[in-house]
């Protein structure tokens, strides 16, 4: 890969990633604004002008015109929100660059916010959030980091409340923009087969002057974006002294439910042991608690481990759903909870944390195979991080974990008062909340 960094005039970050492969490329615009930057009045407001953004712009002034100008040059689109950050994303083959960049750009830089388009799109988010609400294996998880963060947005839900999408006015989302959507705030990444480009601009040009054609096209484009002071986060505050219990009761055909332990932020040196150790508990269909709860007791259909990082605070959590039955849910918990305090007691051996090592590895490396994916890899760590790390870097860092790091770590986290539980079913608080003896 070949990668170059660029800031513009405005502040405005550009990576270009050239990866010598297909003619085809995924630009992806990035924005330092996700529900963690939001209050209990505005809560869902990163999502909902998501949304808005597809609705029409100063020159492509409907869905329809925005929808027709990407399919029109064979390209798909699409965006996402977070916690703490907020995507647009339009694949396409790279000889139309020019035209994803304008539709972009003036998407996010002029956004018509029509207030019947506003009015409309409230019922469309509504039935999002009841989607949700029906949908436990994804709604679970959000349980689980409201009961982490509790009263800070970073435990907000990130589509909002009903409540609260259907208060907001086209003035919420300008106050919106004006806190967060700058330049300064945003990352620009442009990756895929950037020198096989046979636009007529790019002709006969050598490899270092079409880079020079990609970054011009770009400033034209987003050269009128203004400046302001971006909004800052809370910080979340951890004084957990004990195991806190969530349950929702819901009459739900499966258990759902998410066990997991308070970590650390993605600045941690630690991660990538924290990304081996979730490996080894449930990073594949031959991990310790796949073949413990699935395999040899047959408790579940779905059971995973997986580590959520942000700027000052994460987790590592275990998901499963389980019959709907208390004493199945209980044992699937108390085997689950044993492999923790097996590895916690120096239980492991180097064959399993090889292996754990060469899945991480092979999936990174795999997933790389697509452009939108080399974006995210490489955006991501940039907006939230401020560093570029090569895949390279990622591989080297995950290949100097041994057995004694991983087990001080798990000693370390795996403790009474990290624990957090959070279920959906057909069950009461009460009845559940003697599952969590550690």
């Amino acid at each position: 890969m070949r990668i170059e960094e660029k800031i513009l005039t405005n502040g405005l970050r550009i990576i270009l990633i050239d990866t010598k492969a297909f003619p085809t490329l995924t630009t992806l615009l990035l924005v330092g604004a996700g529900s963690r930057y939001e209050n209990k009045e505005n809560n869902g407001v990163a999502h909902f002008f998501e949304h808005m953004a597809f609705k029409g712009s100063k020159k492509y002034p409907d869905t329809y015109v925005i929808s027709s100008t990407i399919e029109g040059i064979g390209g798909v689109f699409n965006a996402f929100t977070s916690k703490d950050h907020t995507g647009y994303w339009i694949k396409s083959t790279n000889e139309h660059f020019e035209t994803v960049i304008d539709v972009l750009a003036d998407m996010i830089k002029n956004p018509l916010l029509k207030e019947e388009e506003i009015e409309r799109e409230k019922g469309v988010i509504v039935e999002e959030i009841n989607l949700y609400e029906d949908t436990p294996y994804r709604r679970v998880s959000e349980y689980f980091e409201r009961l982490l963060y509790g009263d800070n947005p970073l435990g907000f839900d990130i589509a909002g409340t009903k409540k609260t999408v259907t208060s907001f006015t086209r003035e919420t989302f300008l106050d919106y923009i004006k806190s967060l959507y700058h330049p300064k705030n945003a990352l620009l990444v442009i990756a895929g087969g950037l020198n096989k480009i046979q636009n007529s601009k790019f002709k006969s040009q050598n490899n270092k002057e079409k880079f020079k054609i990609y970054l011009k096209i770009i400033e034209e484009k987003f050269s009128g974006w203004k400046n302001g002071e971006a909004t800052s986060f809370i910080p979340v505050v951890e004084n957990q002294k004990a195991p806190q219990i969530f349950v929702k009761t819901k009459k739900t055909e499966q258990a759902h439910f998410c066990l997991g332990f308070r970590t650390f932020s993605f600045y941690d040196k630690r991660k990538y042991a924290l990304s081996v150790l979730a490996a080894i508990l449930g990073g594949g269909m031959s991990s310790r608690l796949f073949i413990e709860v699935r395999e040899r007791r047959g408790l579940c259909y779905y059971i995973s481990t997986n580590r959520e990082f942000y700027h000052d605070c994460g987790s590592i959590v275990t998901q499963a759903g389980v019959t709907n039955d208390l004493e199945k849910i209980k044992e699937a918990v108390s085997v689950i909870l044993n492999e923790h305090q097996k590895i916690a007691k120096g239980l492991i051996k180097k064959e399993e944390v090889r292996k754990a090592k060469e899945l991480l590895k092979g999936r990174l490396l795999l997933s790389l195979e697509d452009s939108q994916n080399v974006a995210s890899f490489f955006g991501t760590k940039k907006l939230l991080e401020e560093k570029i790390e090569t895949p390279e870097e990622t591989v080297k860092a995950i290949e100097k974990v041994d057995e004694e790091e991983i087990v001080t770590l798990a000693k370390e986290i795996f403790v009474s008062s990290r624990l957090n539980f959070a279920l959906i079913g057909p069950f009461e608080k009460e009845k559940v909340s003697n599952f969590l003896s550690f």
